[in-house]
């Protein structure tokens, strides 16, 4: 017997409730919205200014085609559909932001900046959109990645901010609408041309990987730097010799993937926009047409070249990995389920095929 009295709970007595628990902190859950939201805003913010920067850059090399300014190499357009695969469509705010602190920044504010405005936004969000639906994947470690990238993020993709753009500049006066299809070629050509080269370089140094030794970061260095003296040779040269630049762009493709095509693209894509808009090396002997019809052959092509080759690289890679941790799986369930002495070279003679010794 129990020397503790027990308390007796009758029919109209209901049992005395347990105490609450201890309150948690005042403004637990508003305190992890204000930091999504803070978190949120910082990085509207900061894709903004990022855009913002490529633009300034793309600016630095203008062209006027038809009595229109225009960029052969317009690198916002990859900073904004990079962006928006990393980060996801919702951070479009500072795509948009983004777009009109580079139109303010060429002119006031009016009806058709504020189309140019909304076609910068459009377009990287409907390039984004195609990705998704066809399965693209950031790592761009698969041969499809690459071309989805290529057919559907730049050149697909980008049709609608020239369009907008060329479209609200004829309605505001600025452009004979005679004029309107050589603008859009050149406008689409380097909104195209920054998704080929921009959005790769910016996914692929998301995670660059670390070098395995002193041996690769020799090799890289050497080269980044063949890349970058070649590139400036070959865009100034007066004779064409553009065409050398192909072993280093399969160099880097197939040694480091998605990171050394994209810098080597970018090295070469910079080099000759810079070579185009200074009329210098083979383009000093090409109108502005046809050398704006080389320059963007020669971006589009290295572009495609080394993003497909670093595509294929990696898919090759990783089905290799597969098969070799296939290959030790097998070989750790053979070692449980053999019986204790007779792996696989203690079998008799003659058991492989049948046969049975006498």
């Amino acid at each position: 017997m129990n020397d503790v009295a027990r308390t007796p709970v009758t029919a109209d007595r209901p049992p005395e409730p347990s105490p609450d628990p201890a309150p948690g902190p005042a403004g637990g859950g508003s305190g992890i919205t204000v930091r999504l939201l803070a978190g949120y805003a910082l990085r509207v913010v900061l894709i903004a200014l990022g855009y913002y920067a490529g633009g300034l850059v793309g600016l630095l090399r203008e062209v006027t085609v038809a009595g229109a300014t225009v960029t052969p190499f317009w690198p916002p357009t990859g900073v904004a559909v990079a962006c928006l695969l990393a980060f996801g469509l919702r951070v479009w705010p500072g795509v948009a932001l983004g777009a009109l602190l580079v139109v303010t920044g060429m002119g006031p504010l009016s009806w058709t900046a504020l189309g140019l405005v909304a076609g910068n936004t459009l377009s990287p969000v409907l390039a984004c959109l195609l990705l998704r639906r066809a399965g693209f994947r950031a790592q761009v470690d698969r041969l499809r990645d690459g071309v989805s990238l290529v057919f559907l993020g730049a050149l697909l993709g980008m049709l609608v901010s020239p369009t907008v753009g060329t479209l609200m500049v004829v309605a505001g006066g600025g452009l004979s609408p005679d004029d309107f299809w050589p603008v859009w070629a050149a406008w689409w050509a380097g909104d195209a041309v920054g998704v080929l080269v921009v959005t790769p370089l910016l996914l692929a140094l998301r995670r660059p990987g670390r070098p395995r030794d002193a041996a690769q970061i020799a090799e890289a260095a050497a080269l980044g730097a063949a890349t970058i003296l070649l590139a400036l040779v070959v865009t100034r040269s007066p004779i064409s010799l553009l065409f050398l630049v192909y072993p280093l762009l399969v160099w880097a493709a197939l040694r480091f993937q998605l990171v050394g095509g994209a810098v080597c693209t970018a090295v070469l894509s910079l080099c000759a926009t810079w070579a185009a808009t200074d009329h210098a090396g083979v383009f000093a002997r090409q109108n502005l047409f046809e050398g704006m019809i080389t320059l963007q052959a020669l971006n589009g092509s290295a572009a495609l070249t080394a993003l497909l080759l670093a595509a294929v690289t990696a898919e090759r890679r990783s089905t290799q990995r597969r098969i070799a941790a296939a290959c030790e799986d097998l070989a750790e369930m053979v070692d449980v389920l053999a019986p204790q002495g007779r792996g696989p070279r203690s079998f008799p003679a003659g058991s492989r095929t049948g046969q049975r010794q006498g």
